[in-house]
């Protein structure tokens, strides 16, 4: 395709400081050729970063990086490569999120109601959780159940910006602290890279992953 055929590159409603009318879509291999605000979406786009992104916020980031080093670019590229995203804005970092604030809060406000000057509040008290009973017949069906947490390690970039090698780093160290839970906490680590073909259709058949 060819370049963006916008009046002076930018559109009315962009250069308004609303998210641009998106009239000259044209496709972006990489983070570093995005520049044309105006060129990043289809018309009927509806991903929380082309609401939010506009002219003036693309023109103040495009060119910085956060504390990590991860571009603003690299962080807005998987929303405009896949324009079916919900979100499509991914912090490189924990500094992304006050870096790029401009944009980092009206999504996250959006997405999950809370501003920026919200406070979050934790309670560890399990006693407090209530759970409603299940009928025997419901009870009888259910085989297992597994809690997915995520957790990002300190001094680390998040997804977008992280190396593989930094990936390794992180793996080895959660596998030496899991390494050391006892009694029923204790459990067995299965590394993707090298592993055979009868372990993983085992672990797929019992719904631990994904194929």
């Amino acid at each position: 395709m060819g370049g963006c055929t916008s009046k002076d590159g930018v559109s009315s409603a962009a250069a308004k400081g609303t998210p641009s009318t998106r009239a000259a879509y044209k496709e972006h291999e990489s983070a570093e050729s995005l520049e044309d605000v105006n060129c990043f979406f289809k018309p009927d786009t509806d991903s929380a970063i082309s609401r939010n992104l506009t002219q003036e916020i693309w023109n103040e980031y495009k060119d910085q990086s956060c504390s990590a080093g991860v571009s603003f670019k690299t962080c807005c590229f998987s929303g405009v490569a896949n324009l079916d995203s919900g979100i499509g804005l991914y912090a490189g970092s924990h500094d992304s999120y006050s870096k790029f604030s401009k944009l980092f809060d009206k999504v996250v406000e959006e997405y999950h109601g809370h501003g920026p000057n919200a406070k979050h509040i934790s309670c560890m008290d399990a006693s407090g959780l209530k759970n409603a009973e299940f009928a025997e017949a419901d009870a009888a069906m259910v085989a297992s159940t597994r809690i997915r947490v995520g957790r990002n390690l300190a001094g680390y970039p998040l997804g977008p910006g992280v190396s593989k090698e930094q990936r390794l780093e992180i793996m080895n160290k959660v596998v030496e602290a899991c390494g050391k839970f006892e009694g029923d906490l204790a459990g067995t680590f299965y590394p993707l890279e090298g592993m055979s073909e009868d372990v993983r259709q085992q672990l797929v058949a019992d719904h631990f992953l994904f194929k």
